[in-house]
């Protein structure tokens, strides 16, 4: 159920009301019988269960990871890159 906040025109007192949404709003302070207008506030709200943090995710697969080195490494002997190897290095990131 939403709580509600109301500011008393004549006195300043704020106060908060358990309400629903479809509850009439409140027009009289009971502090002071003064006009009560309804506020708007920040609202908040929880989170609850799994996958709402950082370490509810599921790790990623430690094997071995291509490096711009090592593809490097695999080109052909006159200092080109393989067209092929980088070809399927672009896919799989």
């Amino acid at each position: 159920m939403p709580i509600y906040e109301y500011e008393c025109s004549q006195c300043g007192m704020v106060e908060e009301a358990f309400q629903k949404v479809s509850d009439e709003p409140l027009v009289q302070c009971r502090y002071c019988s003064g006009k009560l207008t309804k506020l708007i506030s920040q609202s908040s709200f929880h989170l609850k269960g799994s996958g709402w943090y950082v370490t509810d995710y599921a790790k990623r697969s430690s094997g071995p990871k291509k490096t711009a080195k090592s593809e490097d490494a695999t080109g052909a002997s006159n200092g080109k890159a393989n067209t092929e190897t980088s070809k399927t290095s672009v896919k799989d990131a």
